[in-house]
Protein backbone atom coordinates (compact mmCIF):
# COMPACT_ATOMS: atom_id res chain seq x y z
CA UNK A 1 0.00 0.00 0.00
CA UNK A 2 1.08 3.56 -0.71
CA UNK A 3 0.64 5.83 2.31
CA UNK A 4 0.13 9.58 1.94
CA UNK A 5 -0.07 12.32 4.55
CA UNK A 6 -1.69 15.50 3.20
CA UNK A 7 -1.90 18.83 4.98
CA UNK A 8 -5.34 19.84 3.71
CA UNK A 9 -8.54 18.30 2.38
CA UNK A 10 -8.39 19.55 -1.21
CA UNK A 11 -4.73 18.54 -1.48
CA UNK A 12 -5.57 15.07 -0.22
CA UNK A 13 -8.10 14.65 -3.01
CA UNK A 14 -5.73 16.21 -5.51
CA UNK A 15 -3.04 13.57 -4.97
CA UNK A 16 -5.70 10.87 -4.69
CA UNK A 17 -6.79 11.77 -8.20
CA UNK A 18 -3.27 11.25 -9.55
CA UNK A 19 -3.34 7.65 -8.39
CA UNK A 20 -7.00 6.93 -9.21
CA UNK A 21 -6.37 8.06 -12.81
CA UNK A 22 -3.96 5.12 -12.97
CA UNK A 23 -6.66 2.71 -11.71
CA UNK A 24 -5.40 2.65 -8.12
CA UNK A 25 -8.20 2.41 -5.57
CA UNK A 26 -7.82 5.50 -3.42
CA UNK A 27 -9.35 6.61 -0.14
CA UNK A 28 -8.99 9.85 1.82
CA UNK A 29 -9.56 9.66 5.57
CA UNK A 30 -9.62 12.48 8.10
CA UNK A 31 -6.95 12.50 10.80
CA UNK A 32 -8.22 11.16 14.10
CA UNK A 33 -6.40 10.44 17.34
CA UNK A 34 -7.58 6.82 17.21
CA UNK A 35 -6.96 6.36 13.47
CA UNK A 36 -8.44 2.88 13.28
CA UNK A 37 -7.98 2.52 9.52
CA UNK A 38 -7.66 -0.54 7.32
CA UNK A 39 -5.35 -1.20 4.38
CA UNK A 40 -8.18 -2.10 1.99
CA UNK A 41 -7.12 0.17 -0.90
CA UNK A 42 -4.04 0.75 -3.01
CA UNK A 43 -3.53 4.28 -1.69
CA UNK A 44 -4.55 5.47 1.75
CA UNK A 45 -4.37 9.24 2.30
CA UNK A 46 -4.58 10.72 5.78
CA UNK A 47 -5.75 14.33 5.73
CA UNK A 48 -4.19 16.02 8.77
CA UNK A 49 -5.80 19.39 7.89
CA UNK A 50 -2.70 20.92 9.48
CA UNK A 51 -1.78 23.76 7.15
CA UNK A 52 -3.24 26.35 9.51
CA UNK A 53 -2.10 24.62 12.72
CA UNK A 54 0.86 25.67 14.83
CA UNK A 55 4.18 24.13 13.74
CA UNK A 56 4.20 21.94 16.86
CA UNK A 57 0.68 20.63 16.30
CA UNK A 58 1.33 19.93 12.63
CA UNK A 59 4.49 17.99 13.55
CA UNK A 60 2.55 15.80 15.99
CA UNK A 61 -0.22 15.10 13.48
CA UNK A 62 2.15 14.11 10.69
CA UNK A 63 4.31 12.01 13.02
CA UNK A 64 1.28 10.06 14.27
CA UNK A 65 -0.27 9.73 10.81
CA UNK A 66 3.00 8.38 9.42
CA UNK A 67 3.28 5.87 12.26
CA UNK A 68 -0.24 4.68 11.47
CA UNK A 69 0.60 4.18 7.79
CA UNK A 70 3.78 2.33 8.80
CA UNK A 71 1.79 -0.07 10.99
CA UNK A 72 -0.58 -0.71 8.08
CA UNK A 73 2.38 -1.86 5.96
CA UNK A 74 2.92 1.07 3.62
CA UNK A 75 5.86 0.54 1.30
CA UNK A 76 6.01 4.08 -0.10
CA UNK A 77 5.38 7.24 1.91
CA UNK A 78 4.39 10.58 0.41
CA UNK A 79 4.18 13.87 2.30
CA UNK A 80 1.75 15.96 0.22
CA UNK A 81 2.07 19.71 0.67
CA UNK A 82 0.80 22.84 -0.98
CA UNK A 83 2.29 23.28 -4.46
CA UNK A 84 3.64 26.70 -3.43
CA UNK A 85 5.03 25.58 -0.03
CA UNK A 86 2.43 27.30 2.16
CA UNK A 87 2.13 25.75 5.58
CA UNK A 88 4.44 24.16 8.15
CA UNK A 89 6.55 22.50 5.48
CA UNK A 90 9.77 21.95 7.42
CA UNK A 91 8.06 20.63 10.53
CA UNK A 92 5.90 18.22 8.54
CA UNK A 93 8.77 16.88 6.46
CA UNK A 94 10.84 16.44 9.64
CA UNK A 95 7.94 14.61 11.31
CA UNK A 96 7.74 12.01 8.55
CA UNK A 97 11.48 11.36 8.53
CA UNK A 98 11.57 11.15 12.32
CA UNK A 99 8.62 8.75 12.44
CA UNK A 100 10.25 6.43 9.93
CA UNK A 101 13.78 6.86 11.29
CA UNK A 102 14.92 7.85 7.79
CA UNK A 103 17.46 10.48 6.82
CA UNK A 104 16.64 11.44 3.21
CA UNK A 105 13.70 12.52 1.06
CA UNK A 106 13.27 13.80 -2.48
CA UNK A 107 11.05 16.84 -2.96
CA UNK A 108 9.22 17.83 -6.15
CA UNK A 109 7.01 20.91 -5.98
CA UNK A 110 6.35 21.50 -9.66
CA UNK A 111 2.80 21.09 -11.01
CA UNK A 112 3.10 22.10 -14.68
CA UNK A 113 -0.56 21.43 -15.52
CA UNK A 114 -1.52 24.04 -12.94
CA UNK A 115 1.22 26.53 -13.83
CA UNK A 116 3.75 25.67 -11.09
CA UNK A 117 7.32 25.25 -12.36
CA UNK A 118 10.72 25.01 -10.66
CA UNK A 119 13.90 26.00 -12.52
CA UNK A 120 17.22 26.32 -10.65
CA UNK A 121 15.22 26.11 -7.45
CA UNK A 122 13.16 29.19 -8.34
CA UNK A 123 9.42 28.52 -8.23
CA UNK A 124 6.98 30.31 -10.53
CA UNK A 125 3.17 30.33 -10.75
CA UNK A 126 1.74 30.87 -14.23
CA UNK A 127 5.00 32.52 -15.28
CA UNK A 128 5.29 34.84 -12.27
CA UNK A 129 7.80 34.50 -9.46
CA UNK A 130 6.15 32.99 -6.39
CA UNK A 131 6.92 36.16 -4.44
CA UNK A 132 5.04 38.20 -7.08
CA UNK A 133 2.06 35.83 -7.41
CA UNK A 134 -1.26 36.04 -5.57
CA UNK A 135 0.27 33.82 -2.88
CA UNK A 136 2.45 36.72 -1.72
CA UNK A 137 -0.74 38.10 -0.16
CA UNK A 138 -1.86 34.88 1.52
CA UNK A 139 -3.34 35.97 4.88
CA UNK A 140 -1.77 33.12 6.84
CA UNK A 141 1.33 32.02 4.94
CA UNK A 142 2.39 34.89 2.64
CA UNK A 143 5.00 33.64 0.19
CA UNK A 144 7.60 36.42 -0.08
CA UNK A 145 10.42 34.34 -1.56
CA UNK A 146 10.72 32.24 -4.70
CA UNK A 147 13.83 30.17 -3.89
CA UNK A 148 12.53 26.82 -2.62
CA UNK A 149 15.84 25.82 -1.03
CA UNK A 150 15.84 29.01 1.05
CA UNK A 151 12.17 28.69 1.99
CA UNK A 152 12.58 25.13 3.26
CA UNK A 153 15.99 25.71 4.87
CA UNK A 154 14.46 28.40 7.08
CA UNK A 155 12.07 25.80 8.49
CA UNK A 156 14.36 22.85 9.20
CA UNK A 157 17.72 22.07 10.76
CA UNK A 158 18.27 19.39 8.12
CA UNK A 159 20.34 20.41 5.10
CA UNK A 160 18.46 21.18 1.85
CA UNK A 161 20.08 20.65 -1.56
CA UNK A 162 19.00 21.06 -5.19
CA UNK A 163 19.25 19.11 -8.44
CA UNK A 164 18.88 21.52 -11.40
CA UNK A 165 16.91 20.96 -14.58
CA UNK A 166 20.01 20.32 -16.72
CA UNK A 167 20.69 17.16 -14.69
CA UNK A 168 17.05 16.04 -14.87
CA UNK A 169 17.16 16.19 -18.65
CA UNK A 170 20.16 13.88 -18.81
CA UNK A 171 17.69 11.09 -18.07
CA UNK A 172 16.65 8.89 -15.13
CA UNK A 173 19.96 7.04 -14.76
CA UNK A 174 22.10 10.18 -14.47
CA UNK A 175 19.44 11.86 -12.35
CA UNK A 176 19.42 8.96 -9.89
CA UNK A 177 23.21 9.11 -9.64
CA UNK A 178 23.05 12.82 -8.83
CA UNK A 179 20.31 12.31 -6.22
CA UNK A 180 22.37 9.59 -4.55
CA UNK A 181 25.34 11.98 -4.54
CA UNK A 182 23.18 14.59 -2.79
CA UNK A 183 22.76 12.17 0.14
CA UNK A 184 26.36 13.01 1.06
CA UNK A 185 25.51 16.68 1.49
CA UNK A 186 21.96 16.89 2.79
CA UNK A 187 18.74 15.24 3.91
CA UNK A 188 16.24 17.01 1.62
CA UNK A 189 16.83 17.13 -2.11
CA UNK A 190 14.63 19.46 -4.18
CA UNK A 191 14.49 18.52 -7.87
CA UNK A 192 13.63 20.94 -10.69
CA UNK A 193 10.83 20.27 -13.18
CA UNK A 194 9.39 22.50 -15.88
CA UNK A 195 7.01 20.17 -17.71
CA UNK A 196 5.33 16.79 -17.43
CA UNK A 197 8.17 15.06 -19.28
CA UNK A 198 10.57 16.24 -16.58
CA UNK A 199 8.28 14.74 -13.94
CA UNK A 200 8.20 11.44 -15.83
CA UNK A 201 12.02 11.33 -15.79
CA UNK A 202 12.04 12.09 -12.07
CA UNK A 203 9.40 9.45 -11.35
CA UNK A 204 11.42 6.78 -13.14
CA UNK A 205 14.54 7.81 -11.22
CA UNK A 206 13.00 7.77 -7.73
CA UNK A 207 10.00 5.38 -7.85
CA UNK A 208 11.66 2.91 -5.45
CA UNK A 209 12.75 5.47 -2.87
CA UNK A 210 10.84 5.21 0.44
CA UNK A 211 9.90 8.88 0.99
CA UNK A 212 8.71 11.51 -1.48
CA UNK A 213 7.49 15.00 -0.63
CA UNK A 214 5.84 17.96 -2.31
CA UNK A 215 3.02 18.56 -4.75
CA UNK A 216 0.78 15.88 -6.20
CA UNK A 217 1.94 16.16 -9.81
CA UNK A 218 4.75 13.60 -9.57
CA UNK A 219 2.19 11.03 -8.36
CA UNK A 220 0.58 10.99 -11.79
CA UNK A 221 3.80 9.58 -13.26
CA UNK A 222 4.83 7.17 -10.48
CA UNK A 223 2.43 4.28 -11.26
CA UNK A 224 4.07 3.73 -14.66
CA UNK A 225 7.21 2.58 -12.85
CA UNK A 226 5.76 0.82 -9.80
CA UNK A 227 5.14 -2.90 -10.18
CA UNK A 228 2.11 -3.27 -7.94
CA UNK A 229 -0.76 -5.73 -7.82
CA UNK A 230 -3.86 -3.60 -7.45
CA UNK A 231 -6.53 -4.17 -4.84
CA UNK A 232 -9.91 -5.03 -6.33
CA UNK A 233 -12.66 -2.82 -4.96
CA UNK A 234 -16.20 -2.05 -6.09
CA UNK A 235 -18.77 0.59 -5.31
CA UNK A 236 -21.33 -2.02 -6.25
CA UNK A 237 -24.62 -0.91 -7.79
CA UNK A 238 -24.76 2.50 -6.18
CA UNK A 239 -27.44 4.92 -7.37
CA UNK A 240 -27.64 8.53 -6.21
CA UNK A 241 -31.30 9.45 -6.63
CA UNK A 242 -31.50 13.17 -5.90
CA UNK A 243 -34.01 15.52 -7.55
CA UNK A 244 -32.52 18.58 -5.85
CA UNK A 245 -30.13 21.10 -7.27
CA UNK A 246 -26.41 21.09 -6.47
CA UNK A 247 -25.18 23.24 -3.59
CA UNK A 248 -21.95 25.19 -4.13
CA UNK A 249 -20.22 26.71 -1.09
CA UNK A 250 -17.39 29.18 -1.73
CA UNK A 251 -15.11 30.72 0.88
CA UNK A 252 -12.00 31.33 -1.21
CA UNK A 253 -10.74 34.80 -2.12
CA UNK A 254 -8.32 33.64 -4.84
CA UNK A 255 -8.57 35.16 -8.33
CA UNK A 256 -9.38 31.72 -9.74
CA UNK A 257 -12.37 31.15 -7.46
CA UNK A 258 -13.57 34.72 -7.96
CA UNK A 259 -13.71 34.13 -11.71
CA UNK A 260 -15.43 30.77 -11.21
CA UNK A 261 -18.19 32.17 -9.00
CA UNK A 262 -18.61 35.11 -11.40
CA UNK A 263 -19.06 32.64 -14.26
CA UNK A 264 -21.71 30.72 -12.33
CA UNK A 265 -23.66 33.91 -11.77
CA UNK A 266 -23.21 34.91 -15.41
CA UNK A 267 -24.91 31.70 -16.56
CA UNK A 268 -27.84 32.31 -14.22
CA UNK A 269 -26.98 30.34 -11.09
CA UNK A 270 -28.72 31.82 -8.06
CA UNK A 271 -26.18 33.32 -5.65
CA UNK A 272 -26.76 34.03 -1.98
CA UNK A 273 -24.04 36.23 -0.51
CA UNK A 274 -23.03 35.86 3.14
CA UNK A 275 -22.05 39.23 4.64
CA UNK A 276 -18.74 38.38 6.33
CA UNK A 277 -18.96 41.49 8.49
CA UNK A 278 -21.76 39.80 10.41
CA UNK A 279 -19.87 36.75 11.69
CA UNK A 280 -18.45 38.38 14.83
CA UNK A 281 -21.66 38.80 16.86
CA UNK A 282 -23.50 35.55 17.63
CA UNK A 283 -27.02 36.98 17.32
CA UNK A 284 -26.25 38.96 14.17
CA UNK A 285 -24.53 35.91 12.66
CA UNK A 286 -27.52 33.69 13.44
CA UNK A 287 -29.85 36.11 11.68
CA UNK A 288 -27.57 36.29 8.64
CA UNK A 289 -27.26 32.50 8.41
CA UNK A 290 -31.04 32.15 8.72
CA UNK A 291 -31.48 34.53 5.76
CA UNK A 292 -28.89 32.74 3.64
CA UNK A 293 -30.20 29.26 4.36
CA UNK A 294 -33.85 30.18 3.86
CA UNK A 295 -33.10 31.48 0.37
CA UNK A 296 -30.85 28.55 -0.53
CA UNK A 297 -33.28 25.89 0.72
CA UNK A 298 -36.05 27.28 -1.47
CA UNK A 299 -33.81 27.25 -4.54
CA UNK A 300 -32.42 23.77 -3.91
CA UNK A 301 -35.86 22.25 -3.27
CA UNK A 302 -37.09 23.65 -6.59
CA UNK A 303 -34.42 21.56 -8.33
CA UNK A 304 -32.16 24.48 -9.17
CA UNK A 305 -28.50 24.94 -8.23
CA UNK A 306 -27.49 27.43 -5.55
CA UNK A 307 -24.22 29.22 -4.85
CA UNK A 308 -23.64 30.29 -1.24
CA UNK A 309 -20.54 32.42 -0.95
CA UNK A 310 -18.76 34.87 1.30
CA UNK A 311 -18.88 38.41 -0.07
CA UNK A 312 -15.53 38.85 -1.80
CA UNK A 313 -15.82 42.49 -2.84
CA UNK A 314 -12.58 44.11 -1.72
CA UNK A 315 -14.25 46.82 0.34
CA UNK A 316 -16.22 44.17 2.28
CA UNK A 317 -13.10 42.03 2.78
CA UNK A 318 -11.21 45.06 4.10
CA UNK A 319 -14.04 46.01 6.45
CA UNK A 320 -14.22 42.43 7.74
CA UNK A 321 -10.50 42.37 8.47
CA UNK A 322 -10.77 45.72 10.25
CA UNK A 323 -13.62 44.47 12.44
CA UNK A 324 -11.60 41.39 13.28
CA UNK A 325 -8.59 43.46 14.30
CA UNK A 326 -10.79 45.56 16.56
CA UNK A 327 -11.70 42.33 18.35
CA UNK A 328 -7.98 41.40 18.56
CA UNK A 329 -8.36 38.65 15.98
CA UNK A 330 -5.67 37.91 13.44
CA UNK A 331 -6.56 37.30 9.79
CA UNK A 332 -6.43 33.53 10.19
CA UNK A 333 -8.95 33.60 13.04
CA UNK A 334 -11.25 35.87 11.04
CA UNK A 335 -10.97 33.57 8.02
CA UNK A 336 -11.83 30.57 10.17
CA UNK A 337 -14.94 32.33 11.51
CA UNK A 338 -16.16 32.94 7.97
CA UNK A 339 -15.51 29.32 7.00
CA UNK A 340 -17.37 28.18 10.11
CA UNK A 341 -20.39 30.33 9.21
CA UNK A 342 -20.44 28.88 5.68
CA UNK A 343 -20.14 25.36 7.10
CA UNK A 344 -23.06 25.98 9.46
CA UNK A 345 -25.13 27.25 6.55
CA UNK A 346 -24.22 24.16 4.49
CA UNK A 347 -25.29 21.85 7.30
CA UNK A 348 -28.67 23.57 7.70
CA UNK A 349 -29.34 23.52 3.95
CA UNK A 350 -28.44 19.84 3.61
CA UNK A 351 -30.46 18.81 6.67
CA UNK A 352 -33.52 20.64 5.34
CA UNK A 353 -33.32 19.41 1.76
CA UNK A 354 -31.61 16.02 1.81
CA UNK A 355 -29.47 17.03 -1.17
CA UNK A 356 -26.67 14.60 -2.04
CA UNK A 357 -24.43 16.65 -4.32
CA UNK A 358 -22.08 19.28 -2.88
CA UNK A 359 -19.23 21.43 -4.25
CA UNK A 360 -16.94 23.40 -1.92
CA UNK A 361 -14.38 25.96 -3.11
CA UNK A 362 -11.39 26.71 -0.88
CA UNK A 363 -9.08 24.42 1.07
CA UNK A 364 -9.85 25.71 4.56
CA UNK A 365 -13.56 26.00 3.75
CA UNK A 366 -13.59 22.41 2.45
CA UNK A 367 -12.02 21.07 5.63
CA UNK A 368 -14.36 23.08 7.84
CA UNK A 369 -17.46 22.00 5.91
CA UNK A 370 -16.43 18.33 6.02
CA UNK A 371 -15.89 18.44 9.77
CA UNK A 372 -19.24 20.18 10.32
CA UNK A 373 -21.04 17.58 8.22
CA UNK A 374 -19.25 14.68 9.90
CA UNK A 375 -17.59 13.60 6.65
CA UNK A 376 -14.71 11.35 7.76
CA UNK A 377 -13.29 10.86 4.31
CA UNK A 378 -14.08 9.90 0.75
CA UNK A 379 -13.24 7.66 -2.16
CA UNK A 380 -11.60 9.54 -5.03
CA UNK A 381 -13.61 9.11 -8.23
CA UNK A 382 -12.97 10.93 -11.51
CA UNK A 383 -10.99 13.89 -12.80
CA UNK A 384 -12.95 17.00 -13.73
CA UNK A 385 -9.92 19.21 -14.40
CA UNK A 386 -6.22 18.95 -13.56
CA UNK A 387 -5.89 18.24 -9.83
CA UNK A 388 -9.65 18.46 -9.26
CA UNK A 389 -11.59 15.20 -8.76
CA UNK A 390 -15.04 14.20 -7.63
CA UNK A 391 -15.48 12.06 -4.54
CA UNK A 392 -17.94 9.77 -2.80
CA UNK A 393 -18.15 10.01 0.99
CA UNK A 394 -17.12 6.85 2.81
CA UNK A 395 -20.71 6.14 3.88
CA UNK A 396 -21.87 6.50 0.24
CA UNK A 397 -24.33 9.22 1.25
CA UNK A 398 -23.02 12.15 -0.76
CA UNK A 399 -21.11 13.05 -3.91
CA UNK A 400 -18.65 15.87 -3.36
CA UNK A 401 -16.14 18.09 -5.12
CA UNK A 402 -13.62 19.79 -2.83
CA UNK A 403 -11.76 22.43 -4.82
CA UNK A 404 -8.48 24.10 -3.99
CA UNK A 405 -9.05 27.85 -4.16
CA UNK A 406 -6.26 28.48 -6.68
CA UNK A 407 -7.06 25.62 -9.09
CA UNK A 408 -9.36 25.43 -12.07
CA UNK A 409 -10.51 27.30 -15.15
CA UNK A 410 -13.24 29.98 -14.96
CA UNK A 411 -15.78 27.35 -16.02
CA UNK A 412 -14.77 24.80 -13.38
CA UNK A 413 -17.70 25.17 -10.98
CA UNK A 414 -20.15 24.81 -13.85
CA UNK A 415 -18.28 21.68 -14.98
CA UNK A 416 -18.34 20.29 -11.43
CA UNK A 417 -22.12 20.71 -11.17
CA UNK A 418 -22.67 18.96 -14.50
CA UNK A 419 -20.23 16.21 -13.56
CA UNK A 420 -21.90 15.45 -10.23
CA UNK A 421 -25.33 15.30 -11.82
CA UNK A 422 -24.04 12.64 -14.21
CA UNK A 423 -22.47 10.40 -11.57
CA UNK A 424 -24.41 7.33 -10.38
CA UNK A 425 -27.46 8.60 -12.20
CA UNK A 426 -30.56 6.45 -11.85
CA UNK A 427 -31.17 6.66 -15.59
CA UNK A 428 -28.03 4.73 -16.46
CA UNK A 429 -26.61 3.55 -13.14
CA UNK A 430 -23.05 4.28 -14.24
CA UNK A 431 -20.20 6.43 -13.08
Amino acid sequence: MIGVVADDTTGANDIGLMFSKNHYSTKVVAFDKQMDFSADVDVLIIDTDSRLDSPEESYDKVFNATKTLQKLGSSLFFNKTCSVFRGNIGKEFDAMLDALNEDFAVISLAFPKNGRKTINGIHTVHGRLLELSEFAKDPVHPMRQSNLVEILQQQTARKVTLVPLEIVRKGPVELRKEIEKQREYGQYCIVDSENQSDLAILAEAIHDMPILCGSSAIAEELPSFINKELVQTSLEDLIIDDPHGVLVISGSLTPQTRSQTAHLMDIGTSAIILDSRKVFDQQVKATEIERVTREAISIIKSGNNALVMADHRQEIVDETKKLGKQLLLNEMDTSKMISAALAEAAQIIIENTGLRRLVVAGGDTSGTVCRRLGIKGNYVLEEIEAGLPSGLTLDHSMLIVLKSGSFGTPEFLEKAITHLKGLFNQNDGTR
